[in-house]
């Protein structure tokens, strides 16, 4: 499954979904995945027309579906909570962002690390080319601090990933309140990988 947070995405879902469609329809020939493969919009709570899209696109194609928040929960919530209602029909889970500045063509490598036998597979920026000075100086202080703390956190790493269905049942008995998943999945300590792309603007 790939798990999509949603925040006033009416800008964007009819592409994103479009694309994604195309890219499922890609993998389905490769025998990556098969029928039961899904895309899952979660609406956090949108002020704009983000449900009625989704809720359009579910009855359009078999290979989406929708799960509708009573209210803003915040993304990494939304984003828990997609990947918590997946967990148990899914082998893996892949979250990625509705704005689609992640590369989805690396999904098809994700799942064959997948098939290779790693519980989880991070998507990696291999440059910052397109960032201001300022964004590249905060970004790699904030890494850095958070190693400094003791946070085990992957580089240039932010919640576009691959989780084996085995990692999510293990998270489902986390308690945290306050989410950080990039820090929290590490935690695990599951055999993990990396796929490095491009973030498109």
């Amino acid at each position: 499954y790939v798990v999509v947070p949603c925040y006033n995405e009416e800008a964007v879902l009819h592409e994103t979904s479009k694309q994604m469609l195309e890219l499922f329809g890609e993998m389905k020939n490769d025998g990556l995945i098969n029928d039961n493969s899904r895309i899952v919009f979660v609406d956090d709570g949108s002020k704009d027309k983000t449900w009625s899209i989704i809720d359009e696109l579910t009855k359009a194609h078999t290979e989406i579906s929708g799960i509708k928040l009573a209210k803003n929960a915040g993304h990494q919530n939304a984003l828990f909570g997609g990947l918590m209602t997946v967990k148990d029909d899914c082998d893996c889970a892949i979250s990625i962002d509705a704005d689609l500045q992640d590369d989805i063509h690396i999904i098809p490598d994700m799942v064959r690390n997948f098939i290779d036998g790693y519980d989880v597979v991070y998507g990696v920026r291999n440059k910052r080319d397109t960032d201001t000075f300022f964004k590249r100086f905060t970004a790699e202080g904030f890494y850095k601090l958070l190693n400094w703390m003791g946070a085990e956190v992957v580089y240039n790493h932010a919640d576009y990933r691959l989780i084996s269905a085995r990692v999510l049942k293990e998270f489902a008995g986390f308690k945290e309140v306050n989410l950080f998943l990039r820090g929290m999945i590490p935690l695990v300590g599951f055999k993990s990988t990396s796929v490095f792309y491009e973030r498109h603007e």
